[in-house]
């Protein structure tokens, strides 16, 4: 594996090495930095590029990059995508055998390696530090870095040594890269990594290209099937909370028609990497997963992202929907919310295993995504204005695209409080609609409810908008779920000035979309440009690419990215030059892989001037 010569210029090796003639936005100022010595935090929506920004410093500065990855799969992919590009990149993780790390380290030790791939547990021992501390180490880079701050949503305490390494490496800049942080995280990355002394960059967070969507949960398998129609064949992740309902909801897919594949953190790691590895490199595949499926997955052409169940966070959502579109085309994102979603992941957070600031931090985190979900404005000002982001309305959301009329709440408000004092804050949003709606049940013949002054004088709502009235209560903060009895709704400090009149409360009289045909129209944009003969042509060329990462046991983008085969199936290049030319196409696979591509490209052209000709 050839070694980048050091001296070689940011855009030469950009271009030289990964076959591009310009820097996405934001890249450039980031390398600069790393580049001049500084220490970078560098925030980046999903497929802005992040990698590139220390991929392209390490073959400048020369010497040993150390790449402190979170995932075994991560680390792979990453490794393999620079050996294809013809740069000298190995890993060290738990996953590889003794003799392939123990090979791995001589290779960096000998000055045979440009980047190193290493988990935070391998790199923090005593041992590894010592030993890298005699090599010329010129740059760290620290990737998925909200896991090192105790305020970010995936916290990972293995993470926290990492600020040791300033002291250790003194002059060696640290670059840090995220995709997920608010201004609080970002603060403690830095402050972690290097006293807070770094430059921070900010891309805008914005994915305008996914079109955002939330759906009341009612019949959810009914729901997410009707989400699907008209989207056969095309590539998309749907998230379930458990292992059983990924199983399940894998399994309904399936015997609907769909190319469906499990994956949660139950299986087995051979077939889940199986799975993996088929939605990675085949087409159409649809992945259902727990949140086990998270971080490392790069796939270009993946048109949705649908959520049976609510996430934990408005960050994990945030990243869990970049998953799509990260080719630039259209892509959409939907998810289903119910009350149930949110007892549940409130009980979640309680029963974890960590202190009460932190449980403190992530019931605010889940009250952005409730606040997001129950939104009667655009959403993506709600999850944009979470990152510190202010835009204008994006009009490519439910609510914009189908908007909702507010009605004055106050009044419905009033009696819900009412209610839930006068039945002892013991009951939940179920049992409160029967009284207020005069419901003549078991439990409030029981309980005596129906003696109360509050009985039956919501009766003029019906159960579904008293529903979703109670749902938008809760997400206003005047009641809560009480999460540690049997979910409960309880009376906060905010609910006293709503019944002493000095609050005012307004409800979307439309409780968001319930039926999946009522889904806005797809808009499909897999490939504008193409005539039916290039688009023959383009399928070619993604068969090839999957035959080619089988055989070599990567994910398909690694070889080629789509635009990359959508702009070969338009300029068709004869000679070697001319596929130089082509986006994505650096010195090694143009070595490697043009006469491959260029000898299917001249078959199909052939075959298409045959058939020209046999008309005439």
């Amino acid at each position: 594996m050839a070694l980048i010569d050091s001296n070689s210029d940011k855009h030469d090796i950009l271009k030289e090495v990964f076959g591009f003639d310009a820097f996405r936005p934001g890249q450039e100022a980031v390398v600069d930095a790393v580049l001049g010595g500084e220490d970078v935090l560098a925030v980046m929506p999903t497929g802005a590029g992040k990698s590139l920004c220390f991929q392209v410093p390490s073959l400048a500065l020369g010497g040993l990059t150390i790449v402190v990855s979170p995932l075994v799969a991560l680390m792979h992919n990453q490794v393999m995508a620079l050996k294809l590009a013809g740069v000298a990149a190995d890993c060290i993780n738990s996953a590889a055998t003794r003799a392939d790390n123990v090979n791995a380290w001589q290779r960096a030790a000998g000055g045979q390696t440009r980047l190193l791939y290493m988990a935070p547990e391998r790199l923090m021992t005593e041992r590894m530090l010592a030993a890298l501390g005699r090599l010329s180490v010129t740059l760290i880079a620290v990737d998925e870095a909200h896991c090192i701050s105790q305020w970010g949503p995936a916290f990972r305490p293995e993470y926290e040594a990492l600020g040791e390494l300033k002291a250790r490496f003194p002059g060696v800049p640290i670059a840090a890269f995220t995709a997920t942080a608010d201004e609080i995280t970002r603060r403690d990355i830095a402050d972690r990594l290097f006293s807070g002394d770094g430059r921070i960059f900010v891309s805008g967070f914005d994915r305008p290209n996914i079109r955002l969507g939330v759906m009341i949960k009612d019949q959810w398998k009914r729901q997410l099937l009707g989400f699907l129609d008209g989207r056969e064949g095309e590539s998309g992740i749907v998230y379930c909370l458990s292992r059983k309902k990924t199983e399940e909801a894998a399994a309904y897919l399936t015997e609907n028609g769909f190319n469906a594949l499990p994956y949660h953190a139950g299986m087995e790691a051979e077939p889940r990497a199986a799975n993996q590895n088929r939605f990675l490199s085949e087409r159409g595949i649809i992945i259902v997963a727990t949140i086990a499926f998270g971080m490392g997955i790069d796939k270009a052409d993946v048109r949705f992202v649908f959520h049976t169940d609510i996430p934990p966070s408005i960050e994990a959502y945030y990243q869990e929907i970049g998953r799509a579109g990260r080719d630039g085309h259209a892509a959409e994102a939907r998810m289903l919310f119910g009350l149930g979603d949110m007892r549940m992941r409130r009980m979640f957070i309680e029963d974890e295993d960590s202190d009460d600031d932190r449980k403190r931090r992530e019931h605010k985190r889940l009250d952005a995504l409730i606040a997001y979900c129950e939104s009667p404005s655009c959403r993506r000002r709600v999850l944009l204005s979470h990152f510190g982001e202010r835009p204008d309305s994006c009009g490519n959301c439910d609510m914009c695209l189908d908007p909702v009329e507010l009605a004055d709440g106050t009044w419905e408000a009033k009696l819900a409080l009412a209610a839930v004092a006068a039945t002892g804050q013991r009951f939940g949003a179920a049992h409160i609609i029967d009284v207020v709606r005069g419901g003549e049940t078991e439990k409030v013949a029981k309980m005596g409810h129906g003696r109360l002054d509050v009985f039956g004088e919501g009766a003029a709502h019906g159960r579904r908008e008293w529903q979703s009235i109670i749902r938008q209560i809760v997400a206003a903060g005047y009641l809560r779920l009480d999460i540690g009895g049997y979910g409960g709704l309880k009376l906060t400090p905010e609910s006293r000035a709503l019944l002493d009149g000095e609050a005012e409360f307004h409800y979307r009289q439309d409780t968001m979309k319930t039926k999946a045909e009522r889904k806005p129209k797809i808009v499909r944009e897999a490939a504008p440009d193409l005539s039916d003969s290039e688009l023959l042509l383009l399928d070619r060329l993604k068969q090839l690419r999957l035959d080619l990462a089988q055989q070599r046991g990567v994910p398909a983008y690694v070889i080629f990215s789509d635009r990359s085969l959508q702009e070969m199936a338009h300029r068709q290049p004869q000679t070697a030059a001319e596929f130089a030319d082509i986006h994505g196409v650096g010195e090694a696979k143009l070595r490697d892989l043009a006469e491959i591509f260029l000898a299917a490209i001249g078959e199909e052209s052939a075959a298409a001037d045959s058939q020209l000709d046999g008309r005439w």
